[in-house]
């Protein structure tokens, strides 16, 4: 009875399989500042979050000023999330204007970086956070913005991967964020010679500027492009889900944002 007992354990333990990790689940999304019914907007971006529960959320154009308590935190208080901002303007303004990251728990690091040219007013910010049982480096930016400046993007692209090279240590990691420009662009060739684009890796057949697919809202008055992204390593991930979120208005016609939300779901490898 004891040898059998020993065999079974025995068994069992040589032959346990390790539960793969969950999928991870990161949202990017362009808040557009305070425009329009900024409190009906964010009534609408609350409930679209709340109901999809990302582990990480990405957010652009992040605004506080002396009457608007700062958007991240507001968001980040009704989520239930930990909130870090990232702005260009010093810390002691009473306006100021950035990027954030969410994450249900607190980061491990943060650090954040001006890309050039300094006049542009853009920055990239970063998280070392752990999820279940891995860490991960994330990263969030807001590209220039001009139709003519590719150039200018692709010296952000330049400073943003030597930070992402300098602060990674040895995570998995995503970057995500408004690139403003496809993420097939000529300017975005250094970051996608090292990174896939997570919703072209979901859609490999879809041309990447038809209405369906763009991360830019067209009844706000824009040309259907997405240039709203998550990139990862290409060995790093499996995508499991990549879909745009955000997309519709409420009954009385507003709209969550100028531009849609983006979700991925990430397997790890």
């Amino acid at each position: 009875m004891i040898a059998l007992w020993l065999f079974t354990l025995l068994s069992t333990g040589c032959h346990r399989e390790t539960r793969p990790a969950a999928p991870l689940s990161v949202v990017t999304l362009n808040l557009w500042h305070d425009k329009q019914d900024w409190p009906h907007r964010q009534a609408l971006i609350v409930a679209g979050l709340q109901r999809l529960s990302p582990d990480v959320i990405l957010l652009q154009e992040v605004l506080q000023d002396t009457a608007l308590p700062n958007q991240a935190a507001t968001l980040a208080e009704r989520l239930g999330y930990r909130y870090r901002f990232f702005s260009v303007d010093p810390p002691d303004r009473a306006r100021r204007y950035g990027n954030a990251i969410l994450t249900r728990d607190a980061p491990l690091a943060v650090r954040e970086t001006m890309l050039a040219p300094l006049d542009d007013y853009r920055n990239a910010g970063h998280v070392r956070v752990r999820i279940g049982e891995q860490a991960f480096a994330i990263y969030v930016t807001h590209l220039h913005h001009t139709g003519e400046g590719g150039a200018i993007r692709q010296r952000q692209i330049d400073d943003l991967l030597a930070f992402v090279a300098a602060t990674r240590g040895g995570d998995a990691v995503l970057i995500g964020g408004d690139f403003n420009t496809r993420a097939d662009a000529p300017e975005l060739k250094s970051l996608i010679e090292r990174y896939t684009d997570a919703y072209a890796a979901a859609h490999p057949r879809e041309a990447v500027d038809v209405p369906s697919h763009s991360t830019l809202n067209t009844h706000e008055g824009h040309a259907p492009l997405r240039i709203d992204h998550v990139f990862f390593p290409r060995d790093a991930f499996r995508v499991v889900e990549a879909r745009i979120i955000l997309d519709r208005a409420d009954a009385s016609g507003a709209w969550p944002s100028d531009h849609y939300g983006v979700l991925v779901r990430l397997q790890p490898r």
